[in-house]
């Protein structure tokens, strides 16, 4: 009955088993097999040759992908509701030592074409103002919408005519890929991308995350940051056992389609409340503060999002019977 958080979410079974097969003598820090195996499965992935570095938290993924980016004298253009703007506490500005981040508006959290073109349009050329080096995207974004590819691409064809380096945050990029059904290099590198956050813990990990370089020149530096910033865990066969493990007959795939499956039923239900387009495991409901204390007076746990909305997240473990309760209180308010 909760569904305020795919965060909080059970962790898949073939984790707790690969931790516990992990669970021996070997090398320390990421000179372990489990490790060493993780550059050849995501290039197996993605189908292009990548540098794989596991971290613990969203975060770290995305701000040191972000310090290997952008300068500390840089700017990094993000959508104003990105969580790296909002939700982060100042790490990108940390991690980068300083560098700027400039925002951008648009429906559903997503930037686009038009928007980004406006935006350095109005940036002068000069040492008064901060020159953009780079740009971050959220795909899902923050209030569950997808990015296709051709968006994707369109942002990164800006990018290079601009000189921007060019990032994901992909926390929910496996419910992205799920939704759309195409491969995930269509997403990423084919589309220009440099960097991606994989984000594993809300798809059923339990503390890991992949960040992903395309651009295989950006790693080295990065494994000196990830040391710095405190992220390079003693024992870190255990994060990469769980990244195999998910990625493992394409479990990544199969979690996100159950969550938004479950998200599917939500939406159906909830009809003309719904805020955003549900393409991914997030629902965006106009409720009013009676309905919303009706919904926790039988047992549903969620998140209020500001004045007579409430947001609903369902998570890989979530089929139909879980959330059809839900559904129907939805559509008896």
């Amino acid at each position: 009955m909760r569904f305020f958080s795919d965060n909080a979410a059970r962790v898949s079974p073939q984790v707790l088993a690969a931790l516990i097969e992990a669970d021996q003598v070997d090398t320390a820090y990421d000179g372990d097999r489990w490790s060493a195996r993780l550059d050849e499965a995501f290039s197996d992935l993605f189908g292009t040759p990548v540098d794989a570095l596991w971290v613990t938290t969203g975060t770290a993924a995305n701000c040191l992908a972000l310090a290997a980016l952008c300068p500390p004298f840089g700017g990094v253009l993000c959508h104003e509701e990105a969580h790296v703007e909002t939700d982060e506490g100042g790490a990108p500005e940390f991690y980068t030592h300083g560098a700027k981040l400039m925002t951008i508006p648009g429906d559903g959290a997503k930037i686009t074409p038009d928007a980004l073109r406006a935006r350095l349009g109005g940036i002068r050329n000069d040492v008064h103002q901060v020159q953009p080096r780079a740009l971050t995207i959220t795909n899902a974004t923050e209030y569950g919408r997808v990015y296709d590819p051709d968006e994707v691409a369109a942002l990164g064809s800006l990018c290079r005519e601009h000189g921007l380096r060019f990032h994901v945050d992909g926390a929910r990029f496996a419910n992205a890929v799920a939704t759309l059904g195409c491969h995930p290099g269509d997403l990423t590198w084919r589309a220009g991308v440099d960097a991606l956050s994989f984000g594993f813990v809300k798809n059923g990990g339990m503390m890991a995350e992949a960040l992903i370089f395309f651009d295989e020149s950006l790693a080295a530096d990065t494994l000196r940051r990830r040391k710095r910033a405190g992220h390079l865990l003693s024992k870190g066969r255990y994060l990469a056992a769980q990244l195999l493990a998910i990625l493992e007959g394409d479990l990544w795939l199969d979690n996100a389609r159950a969550a938004n499956a479950a998200a599917a039923i939500i939406a159906m239900a909830a009809g003309a409340r719904c805020l955003h387009p549900v393409e991914a495991n997030e629902i965006f409901l106009s409720v009013t503060a009676e309905e919303a204390a009706s919904l926790r007076a039988q047992g549903f746990d969620f998140y209020d999002w500001g004045t007579g909305a409430a947001r609903f997240v369902t998570s890989w473990h979530h089929d139909a019977q879980d959330v059809q309760p839900l559904a129907d209180a939805i559509a008896a308010l």
